[in-house]
């Protein structure tokens, strides 16, 4: 049993927690197109249903600014009763790659491919929070919203600008206060700034629209579930399932690097997100995964157990149902300046700069990855991502080379490393630039992967010499490699 210590510091490190997940939760909710208090269920569902697993003992679940994209596109397309629907299929999935113990390879994807897709969320949910930053209404689609950014200024409500870049102002400057004063939240205290100058000063500005909790909860109804036969409608599962996961793991690395606490187990955390995401669905609220910034909070806080993350669920169902008309004196101004911050972060402008001193083709997958979600959508943009890792994997692991030994009159060309379809042309370029009359044998000895296109390439390089009655030895003496 935990100590009274132990139970006093989980108690205080989940009212941090709590006040730190509010303001994103609504304002994640706002940015991804769907009632403001769906955000605060889905937080609620994080801290006591996730937070009862034992997948990890200190991260903490909720909406992310990382599916926002993903979910407005979602709402935009298929509408907010189908949410639920996704958000279900997508938390089975999750908890059937659990199940098949999947999780753990999660570690392999490519740490630039994760960057260039928090980098591309970034630029996107900063185009997007700009209009909302001046009460004015986006511009579909990225080359919209970049080309409609000229005559921002003819159509902002100024007074609105000034409460969200007062706010990111708050946020920044908060970081830079003591320890002590930092318990409280910069994006709480900015927000509360923002929310007291509006009514103190009556400005004419957009306020968070409310309605109660339990106004907006739609538990789902069998008549959403016909949106699955649609294949676009599949693909928004599986890219909500693999980016969430993905998500929630490589954050549960980094959580278990802040503390000296129990170990994340992988494959339980893909099965606590799953459980979190299919009563999300049930309950057509936002779908979750595990958030850096809040379970950083909770183990700077002092945490020591799963009891302060499901605490920070109760703060929030509290807060939710005993003061939900407080939302509605919000600006989302003020919400979209927190955002514009969120989205800043999830910039790695070192990251890239140290790459591309140390690895330029990582340097330029995460760039690639970025640009195409940019360009295109969440969905497509990773996959190119994966796509153009892989490529860049395969092309670096496939080296070879020609040694080139003479061996009385004979010269012995052995080749090294491994042959694939990749470095053909180099191989092919060093055979041919053979003389034709001068004797050659070609080992194969020193190779540990030879494919079918490099196989192929070679006997014919072999039968051309041959046909043309040179002295080469015959296929025989091609040493092939066991």
């Amino acid at each position: 049993m935990p100590g009274a210590g132990t139970l006093r510091d989980d108690f205080g490190a989940s009212v941090v927690v709590a006040l730190v997940a509010l303001p994103l939760c609504v304002g994640i909710a706002v940015a991804s197109g769907v009632p403001a208090e769906l955000g605060i269920v889905t937080g609620v569902v994080g801290g006591l249903v996730v937070g009862c697993f034992r997948g990890s003992s200190l991260q903490v679940s909720g909406p992310a600014a990382g599916m926002t994209v993903l979910v407005y596109e979602a709402v935009g397309v298929y509408g907010l009763t189908a949410l639920g629907v996704l958000v279900l299929a997508a938390g089975m999935l999750q908890l059937g790659m659990g199940a098949l113990r999947l999780g753990r390879w999660f570690r392999a994807i490519s740490v630039a491919v994760v960057q260039g897709m928090l980098a591309g969320i970034g630029l996107v949910l900063i185009a997007g929070q700009i209009y909302a930053l001046g009460d004015v209404t986006a511009p579909g689609g990225m080359p919209a919203k970049v080309s409609g950014l000229s005559g921002f200024a003819g159509r902002a409500e100024w007074a609105a600008v000034a409460l969200g870049v007062g706010t990111v102002l708050v946020v920044v400057g908060w970081q830079r206060l003591p320890a002590r004063v930092r318990v409280v939240p910069g994006a709480l205290v900015g927000v509360a700034a923002a929310t007291a100058a509006a009514a103190a000063l009556s400005l004419p500005v957009e306020r968070v629209r409310v309605s109660g909790v339990l106004d907006v909860v739609d538990p789902l109804s069998g008549t959403e579930l016909a949106v699955l036969a649609s294949p676009a409608a599949v693909g928004t599962v599986v890219a909500l399932a693999l980016i969430a996961s993905a998500e929630t793991l490589f954050s549960a690395a980094a959580v278990d690097r802040m503390h000296d606490g129990p170990r994340t187990d992988y494959d339980r955390e893909l099965v606590a997100q799953g459980v979190g995401n299919a009563v999300c669905g049930l309950l057509g609220a936002l779908p979750m995964t595990a958030v850096v910034v809040r379970s950083a909070a909770n183990a700077e806080a002092g945490a020591r157990t799963r009891a302060a993350r499901v605490l920070h669920g109760a703060w929030l169902l509290l807060f939710a149902v005993a003061v939900p008309q407080a939302l509605s004196a919000v600006p989302l101004a003020a919400l979209a300046g927190v955002l514009l911050h969120a989205g800043w972060k999830l910039l790695p402008g070192k990251a890239v700069v140290t790459l591309w001193r140390t690895h330029r083709g990582e340097a330029v997958v995460l760039v690639v990855t970025a640009g195409a979600i940019v360009a295109t959508n969440l969905f497509e943009g990773v996959l190119l991502g994966l796509v153009l890792a892989v490529a860049k994997a395969a092309w670096e692991t496939s080296h070879v080379h020609v040694e080139q030994v003479w061996e009385e009159d004979t010269l012995c060309l052995r080749v090294v490393g491994n042959a694939s379809f990749l470095r053909l042309p180099k191989l092919l370029d060093v055979l041919e630039a053979q003389p034709g009359d001068r004797k050659v044998r070609l080992d194969l000895s020193g190779l540990r992967h030879l494919d079918h296109a490099c196989l192929t390439a070679l006997d014919g390089w072999a039968r051309q010499r041959e046909s043309g009655s040179r002295p080469v030895p015959g296929r025989e003496e091609a040493t092939e490699p066991g």
